[in-house]
């Protein structure tokens, strides 16, 4: 696979690692099934939308929050429940699974609030997140930071991630004429 910036080369590939690791921690986190599991992917960036693929091939009732009208075409036509980013506040209470793949802050107190007793909340972006952990600790929301997850689940398949992008960027660096 080539593509034209090797920064979206080096950043697509960590998605299914990642995307792998949070069906994990979901399946390791909770005492029911994925299958029939009503879940929430907030974002629908590289790692949203590898991650309703799968959720979705599990079984799960799945809706995807997102804020373009691209991406909101996007999830209806992959047949993915659609709600809009910026207006999740009174619409959380109904899923069992949350996950969160935007690195700014959109779980904080107020939403945490709404979070039916017993669900999770896996926050999948990178820093500085996306979940207000001291809240969501004080209201006892079973939530967690799932960072590095590429590494943690996968080794030996981030570690030919990292390799092939080193490569990558060589091949472009060069073809560019850029001495290194």
């Amino acid at each position: 696979m080539i593509c034209k910036e090797y920064s979206v080369y080096s950043t697509f590939p960590n998605a299914v690692p990642s995307a792998e690791g949070a069906v994990q921690l979901a399946m390791e986190q909770t005492e029911h099934t994925l299958h029939g599991s009503v879940c929430l992917i907030i974002g629908y960036g590289r790692i949203g939308k590898v991650l309703a693929r799968q959720m979705t091939a599990l079984g799960a009732k799945v809706t995807v929050s997102a804020r373009k009208t691209e991406d909101f075409c996007w999830c209806d036509a992959c047949g993915y429940n659609i709600a809009d980013t910026r207006a999740l506040d009174g619409a959380l209470g109904g899923y069992d699974i949350i996950y969160n793949t935007v690195p700014h802050m959109i779980l904080d107190d107020k939403h945490l609030s709404q979070i039916k007793p017993g669900a999770l909340v896996i926050d999948l972006a990178s820093n500085p997140g996306g979940v207000d952990f001291a809240a969501a600790k004080r209201r006892g929301v079973n939530c967690h930071w799932a960072l590095s997850l590429p590494g943690k689940v996968a080794p030996e398949s981030a570690a030919a991630i990292v390799r092939n992008t080193v490569y990558q960027i060589v091949k472009e660096t060069k073809k560019a004429g850029a001495d290194i």
